[in-house]
């Protein structure tokens, strides 16, 4: 049984993605319909919808979408991960609005593609030193170098959930491993960060093979343990590495020699700990 802690849904008809035409074999429609029918035969029972950085007027339109998304026949949808803008004033605000809200379990503000000094900013720390006490989680999706600047904002809310997302996104078609290996190891030491075993295959050459993943994960499940790893398909990113069943077939692979307990723990137990699904 898997939860899919990061999946991402395109409706290009419904919401505005301005990133999407820098990335031609994504620009296109990823419904829930299609994810849905691999996900089931795959043994998929719930997924997390992860924001997919859209233009900033439609980020309470997408969450409204896919909450309405979940309401359909046959939906595997148990809740979203909202985009936010916690560099705003009007933050608190969208805080209070959102958490109202059951079905939004967590924040994410991309930062891998923004300034590396955004997350420094006064206000953007304020404001997510508003999370503690609300039980949201915050993702974090960064660059290896930037993993020091989620370390600090795991530092300053030591109370609130954070998830390094797809391992802290190592460069490996570059062979970055040396590079990336300190920083992860580094923010592993803070109690209140989890690892989502996500992403990997897209930052791998085009012909990948288990072995280029295997340093990462080993990396990754030393650092953090499996009490603190969560399974995420990042579909439809997953499609520019071979696919989803693909990448369930390489997590099976990675986790070969684990215990039945720490596969339960990374597939789904972990998730239903951390966002209550």
């Amino acid at each position: 049984m898997i939860i899919d802690t990061h999946l991402h849904l395109i409706y290009r008809d419904r919401l505005s993605y301005p990133w999407l035409s820098g990335v031609p074999a994504l620009d296109a429609d990823f419904t829930q319909e299609t994810y849905a029918r691999e996900a089931r035969r795959l043994g998929i029972v719930a997924a997390l919808h992860m924001e997919v950085d859209v233009a900033e007027a439609d980020i309470a339109r997408e969450t409204a979408m896919i909450q309405a998304l979940a309401g359909e026949e046959g939906s595997v949808l148990a809740g979203a991960i909202a985009a936010c803008r916690p560099e705003l004033p009007e933050f608190p605000v969208y805080l209070e609005n959102v958490h109202t809200n059951p079905f939004v379990r967590g924040f994410r503000r991309v930062l891998h593609v923004m300034p590396d000094d955004l997350s420094e900013g006064a206000l953007f720390r304020e404001n997510i030193k508003r999370l503690a006490g609300t039980g949201l989680n915050f993702d974090l999706c960064v660059l290896p170098h930037q993993i020091g600047k989620a370390i600090a904002l795991a530092d300053l809310v030591p109370d609130v959930s954070f998830v390094l997302d797809h391992c802290g996104v190592p460069d490996i078609k570059g062979g970055g491993f040396d590079v990336w290996k300190g920083p992860v190891a580094e923010i592993a030491r803070r109690p209140n960060v989890t690892v989502k075993l996500s992403g990997i295959p897209a930052y791998g050459a085009e012909d990948w093979t288990l072995e280029d993943l295997k340093p990462y994960f080993a990396h990754v499940a030393e650092s953090f343990g499996f009490d603190r790893m969560v399974w995420g398909s990042d579909w439809p990113v997953c499609t520019l590495g071979g696919g989803l069943s693909t990448w369930i077939g390489a997590t099976q692979a990675l986790l070969s020699g684990v215990s039945l307990k720490d596969k339960a723990r990374v597939f789904a137990e972990n998730a239903r700990r951390l966002w209550k699904v």
